[in-house]
């Protein structure tokens, strides 16, 4: 049994992340290198160092992941309450207690380590939405007993997060669970009558709020996407994003060679974490950048393939939403280091520095591996035991298996 069930693992999934975080490993050594003795006095190789510390961490979370049922998580109150209500106090907590990073006070500092809340919360949010929609498949066109009631645990978390203000980790948030609630089971007609439902709500609230929403430092993340290089910008909101454009520009197609950047010496900030990507492009040029995008987009592909394959509802929903917080953190990292969309000082998955995404995103894959696993060893299974059934006959009243 042990051997057909290590049979059934996604390997190349399995190999996919091991590349990524690898690669990321080497980039953060060498975005890191220069900002490390320059900014924080420290020796060059203090982030690598913590950085492995993180990966040994996420090989323990994902391998205890990979290989605990995911089904346990379905339809225990143990396991579902606590993770409810505990994630809603600790995102009540950091009003009073948090620290303030970028402007968001949305970190717990314990000495030298700090972690964000709303890294957990992502996850939470996946589990307890597919595990919900999961049970009321039944009814789940009913949206009043279906839909609606999960959502208000949403509203609240979103809520929460926007008050540190963090609009851009609440963003991700919503649309990871739009994009479970979509593939819950929904018909078209329910859909629309959600979506009505959705602009009743919030056009109100965004219109009651709009001077905190876009408040002058916002609008200007907006203006500086026009012209980063504009002198009333450039040593303020464009600085990161000016420099951003020219490490990538400067990369071209070959790059300028591993460990070769010239703007992580100083120029770009937070060039290990959510600039990484520019460092990439600088150093790496196409080639780089290309590696990273298709395996990050292969796991995304790949987890959406799994979740369409799953006959288990939870088991479908939780791959579709893990799937879609890898590629939806992607996207906003990738889209905002090249200037389609403002900064939101989200990292890149598997590749920036950090503890607490990682720790995720270690759970969270070895969850999907976990639904992959089961699926492929369940549809083995199921597939033989109709072709035996196929070989049942008739005789006299009695069933002989052939």
């Amino acid at each position: 049994m042990l051997k057909k069930i290590l049979k059934s693992y996604d390997y190349t999934l399995i190999v996919a992340v091991i590349l990524l975080c690898t690669f990321g490993l080497v980039m953060i050594y060498s975005a890191s290198m220069a900002s490390a003795v320059q900014r924080y006095e420290v020796k060059s190789d203090y982030f690598y160092q913590k950085q492995k510390m993180w990966l040994l961490i996420f090989t323990l979370i994902f391998l205890f992941t990979a290989f605990v049922p995911y089904k346990i998580m379905q339809f225990t109150k143990w396991f579902q309450v606590p993770m409810v209500l505990g994630s809603i106090l600790i995102l009540l907590g950091l009003i009073p207690f948090g620290v303030i990073v970028g402007g968001a006070q949305s970190w717990y500092q314990f000495g030298t380590l700090r972690l964000q809340p709303a890294e957990l919360v992502k996850l939470a949010v996946i589990i307890y939405l597919a595990a919900v929609y999961a049970k009321k498949q039944a009814y789940i066109n009913q949206l009043n007993k279906g839909v609606l009631p999960p959502l208000i645990y949403l509203f609240v978390i979103c809520g929460i997060i926007i008050l540190q203000p963090d609009y851009g980790t609440a963003f991700i948030i919503a649309a990871i669970a739009g994009t479970i609630t979509l593939c819950s089971g929904l018909n078209p007609k329910s859909i629309l009558k959600l979506v009505i439902i959705a602009l009743i709500v919030l056009v109100p609230l965004g219109l009651v709020a709009k001077d905190k929403i876009l408040s002058e430092k916002r609008a200007s993340r907006f203006a500086v996407l026009e012209n980063p290089f504009a002198e009333d910008v450039v040593n303020k909101e464009g600085f990161q994003l000016a420099n951003s454009y020219i490490a990538i520009g400067s990369g071209g197609v070959n790059g300028l060679g591993l460990g070769k950047s010239v703007q992580k010496l100083g120029y770009l900030p937070e060039s290990h974490t959510d600039f990484i990507m520019a460092v990439i492009a600088e150093e790496l040029g196409i080639w780089g950048v290309g590696f990273v995008i298709i395996l990050i987009f292969y796991i995304v592909l790949r987890g959406i393939y799994i979740g369409l394959k799953c006959r288990d509802p939870f088991g479908s929903l939780l791959a579709i939403g893990i799937s879609s917080m890898i590629g939806i953190q992607a996207f906003v990292n990738l889209a905002g280091v090249s200037g389609m969309i403002p900064l939101t000082g989200v990292t890149l998955p598997y590749i920036s520095y950090g503890g607490s995404s990682l720790m995720v995103l270690a759970a969270a894959t070895g969850i999907l591996v976990n639904v992959s696993m089961f699926t492929k060893f369940e549809s083995k299974y199921k597939n033989k035991q109709e072709h035996i059934e196929k070989k049942v006959k008739q005789k006299d009243g009695n069933v002989f298996y052939i």
